[in-house]
């Protein structure tokens, strides 16, 4: 399992892209398509058309990372098929990207513990 790190924006494309792109080929979709920099740090995600696949790519400071998941049954739950980009949390990364249902996934608001006096 991959867990992003704290801070760290994951997005992911809603159009499904050629799975015969690698590093370069989604970097460029990052930032002619996206409107993103590849190399911010960020975590990129991509599906194939028929949804039991998805890639990611992202800078981990030293080179470009790409990681290839197929699912042997069933399909990754994806948003409606459109132009564009969304915004996962971390929690609705891993899900995703576990083959579950992420849209039931929502962060919980914690409080920060009040302060011993």
């Amino acid at each position: 399992m991959i867990h992003p790190g704290p801070g760290v924006k994951i997005f992911v494309a809603t159009k499904p892209v050629d799975f015969r792109k690698g590093h370069d080929g989604l970097a460029a979709l990052v930032q002619s398509h996206l409107r993103y920099k590849p190399f911010d740090g960020a975590v990129y995600v991509f599906r194939a058309k028929r949804a039991d696949r998805l890639k990611l790519i992202y800078w981990d400071g030293s080179g470009l990372v790409m990681s290839y998941k197929r699912l042997e049954q069933n399909s990754f739950k994806w948003p409606k098929v459109t132009d564009g980009v969304m915004r996962l949390d971390p929690a609705q990364f891993e899900a995703l990207f576990a083959g579950l249902d992420w849209r039931r996934v929502t962060a919980r608001e914690v409080a920060p513990p009040a302060a011993a006096e």
